[in-house]
């Protein structure tokens, strides 16, 4: 099959992935600004430090650290503000099915995938981790030199993929089968 053929036989899916991958883009921005605003936040009126620890896992050595909760809120944004964007331009949904319907499904998606990058930024921030970033080039000197907000565009990237993929096949297709509203 050339090329051609393929992307001809695929044109909707891709146009799709562009679309998402713009509101993707727009969303890394939005996280990023709750991201940076909730470090700020926490340091100046809280006094508290990105890796300082919230609370304690009971029962193990782990502990859940300001930068936990920073990326979490993050993400909730970002997660709404993508979710309303794909769902009125890429998948073009509106209408079609309740908000909430598909919202749930978009934020358990969402959900899974930040698990997953809540383990990944955990190893990229943990000085013993094999990935962890070095210090040498993310000093915190800056914004620009942030090790938090680096491995924030790092988790984003790498679960991307997991995101598009599942929203695609499950939450804007499968969920709108299911529980389409009838019309008018």
């Amino acid at each position: 099959m050339s090329l051609k053929t393929l992307v001809l036989a695929h044109r909707s899916s891709l146009i799709q992935l562009i679309q998402f991958g713009l509101v993707g883009g727009a969303g890394v921005v939005v996280n990023e600004t709750v991201l940076v605003l909730s470090n700020v936040v926490g340091r100046d009126l809280f006094g508290a430090g990105e890796t300082d620890v919230f609370f304690p896992v009971p029962f193990t050595a782990f502990n859940v650290r300001n930068y936990h909760l920073y990326v979490m809120f993050a993400f909730l944004v970002a997660n709404f503000f993508n979710f309303m964007l794909n769902r009125n331009w890429t998948f073009k949904s509106v209408g079609k099915v309740a908000i909430w319907r598909e919202y749930f499904p978009f934020l358990l998606v969402g959900l899974g995938a930040q698990l997953v990058g809540l383990l990944l930024i955990t190893a990229l921030l943990n000085p013993t981790s094999p990935i962890c970033l070095p210090d040498a080039v993310f000093d915190g000197s800056s914004g620009l030199r942030n090790k938090l907000y680096w491995a924030n565009l790092i988790i984003i990237v790498a679960v991307t993929p997991i995101n598009f993929v599942l929203n695609k096949l499950w939450t804007f297709r499968a969920v709108r089968r299911k529980h389409r509203t009838p019309s008018a």
